[in-house]
């Protein structure tokens, strides 16, 4: 009776397929409604004068989507060992923590929790600035989103080669750069660190003007940075776009397959 009841509860939880209606749908639709609405929390509480006005609404909705999302991810964590990928009741359980949806429902609760643990005031607002991810809770719902973290699951190795070069690049510019304009301009290319903002901004094509060079070779060297950094930027978009390419035409060929008969070759009805 008892495994009975977990694998209902772990269908209950899982995301909806197929027809829309059911206690399925309408607990996935639950759980939608309220991350939306804690989205919205987070965004008017930055509000001034509406913060002042329904500063104990939101307290109180604060408290609620803790509790609330306490319980659902309690019993994500108990029913997880009903899908086969978590089967073990112990090494199943932590393998589900340290995924990427028990990571997120764990974000979405801890900062909560450890915030009545503190009396630092700069601490307890960058623990409320964690509640943002609640809203990464949407990607188990939007078909979207799971296509895009498949993707960058898919790519990772490529994109993490090309976020090494990408610092490379930086990390070698604003060294050479800081050699060829500090002694022009001691006072904003003061140290290494402080060029790695200069870096920042030519080679991803920003440029604010905050920082630029004035000497000759520091401007010849800051044109080839510049250049250099539209083709590095543009690798992991490349690598993406070649993800998503990949992800559409196996599942186009899924579909294909599906609609025939495997015996007789027919499309099916």
């Amino acid at each position: 009776m008892q495994h009975t009841f977990k694998h209902k509860v772990y269908h209950v939880l899982e995301v909806a397929r197929g027809k829309k209606n059911g206690v399925n749908w309408l607990v996935n639709i639950l759980i939608m409604s309220i991350i939306a609405l804690n989205t919205v929390a987070i965004i008017l509480h930055s509000v001034r004068s509406i913060r002042r006005e329904f500063d104990e609404v939101f307290v109180d909705f604060e408290y609620f989507s803790a509790v609330f999302f306490t319980v659902e991810y309690c019993l994500r964590l108990w029913v997880c060992t009903e899908n086969e990928k978590y089967k073990h009741p112990i090494w199943g359980r932590l393998r589900y923590m340290t995924s990427t949806g028990g990571i997120i429902d764990l974000l979405a609760i801890l900062p909560f929790y450890v915030s009545h643990f503190t009396s630092d005031t700069g601490l307890i607002r960058i623990l409320r600035l964690f509640r943002v991810f609640r809203l990464f809770k949407f990607s188990r719902y939007v078909h979207a989103l799971r296509v895009i973290e498949g993707v960058i699951k898919e790519k990772r190795e490529e994109l993490v080669l090309s976020l090494v070069f990408l610092i490379f690049l930086l990390l070698i510019a604003s060294s050479v750069m800081y050699y060829l304009e500090s002694p022009a301009q001691p006072r904003v290319f003061s140290s290494i660190p402080a060029t790695l903002w200069w870096g920042i901004t030519t080679i991803t094509s920003i440029g604010y003007g905050d920082i630029y060079p004035v000497t000759i070779l520091g401007k010849v060297f800051g044109g080839i940075i510049a250049i250099s950094g539209i083709a590095i930027i543009a690798l992991p978009t490349g690598i993406l776009a070649s993800g998503f390419a990949e992800h559409i035409n196996i599942h186009k060929k899924e579909r294909e397959k599906h609609r025939f008969c495997p015996h007789c070759g027919k499309e099916l009805p």
